[in-house]
């Protein structure tokens, strides 16, 4: 190669890397901006059903509740429990249940999300049920992420989209207003909140130390409490979690059956007693 040539590349390449540091902030917040436009319908999902799914024990994120009463022609105990029930189904226009029975002259339909007792003798009918929340069920569906393997695929793209949001915006704005003076405050700021929070709260094994501690500064089981069952520790690891009680989306069921007890005994533990000196081992069969 001529030095004609290596000398005119290196104008090029310097003017190439001169365009790069001028332009990359404009780049940057182009990609930026298109970037969040892409990720709003994803962030009102996450963003409303996150604020739904955190008052869970205050409300039901999913349904909404209902109970109310009719009337119709009474029902005689003496007649059949099948053409009771049919009557009853007749008299209020409802499909077929998913399960039905009758308790003396009370007659109870049970659907998905409702349920309907009929009192045979005064013919009154009370009908619970739930109708699920425009969109946030669906949302917080979503959300919760369970046996969705195609949206799995979905969510981390958008977990991709809110990382370049978060380390382009850091770069996008230059000088004081920028990460060397307000940008720098402000992260240190928003880094301190969780940080904070797991100091003062403990972290996730909180909670089982202050059972721990409770278990330990309990007064002895005296002799008079020796014959009752010794209650499992509050604060065991290896106990499993107790699940949400009125949620709909819980953890997922376990993959396998627990092992079914072993019909024969198999060979003593470590824990377990040792036989007797005298003991005679029993002869095969």
């Amino acid at each position: 190669m001529s030095n004609a040539a290596v000398t005119s590349d290196k104008p090029a390449r310097g003017r190439l890397l001169a365009m790069i540091g001028k332009r990359w902030r404009g780049w940057l917040r182009a990609i930026h901006r298109d970037v969040g436009y892409l990720a709003v319908g994803l962030t009102l999902i996450y963003a409303i059903s996150g604020l739904a799914i955190n008052h869970i024990k205050d409300w039901d994120p999913n349904y909404t509740t209902y109970e109310r009463e009719r009337t119709i022609a009474p029902i005689p105990a003496d007649v059949p429990d099948d053409a009771a029930i049919a009557q009853a189904r007749a008299a209020l226009e409802v499909g077929t249940p998913r399960s039905t029975y009758r308790a003396g002259d009370e007659i109870y339909l049970e659907y998905d999300y409702k349920k309907l007792v009929v009192y045979g003798d005064s013919g009154r009918v009370v009908e619970q049920g739930r109708h699920p929340r425009f969109l946030l069920r669906v949302a917080n569906w979503l959300h919760y992420n369970r046996g969705k393997k195609a949206w799995t695929y979905i969510a981390d793209g958008y977990a991709v989209l809110l990382l370049y949001l978060a380390v382009s915006g850091l770069f996008m704005i230059k000088g004081r207003n920028g990460l060397r003076w307000r940008g720098a405050i402000l992260l240190a700021a928003g880094v301190s909140v969780p940080i904070g929070y797991v100091s003062w709260s403990g972290g996730p094994e909180a909670a089982n130390r202050a059972t721990q501690r409770a278990a330990e500064q309990a007064p002895p089981v005296g002799d008079d409490d020796a014959g009752d069952a010794p209650a499992a520790p509050a604060g065991d690891p290896a106990a499993p979690p107790a699940a949400d009680e009125g949620a709909e989306f819980t953890r997922p069921p376990a993959r396998r059956p627990p092992p079914p007890p072993r019909a024969t005994p198999g060979p003593p533990g470590p824990d377990d007693p040792a036989p007797a000196a005298d003991a005679v081992p029993s002869p095969p069969p």
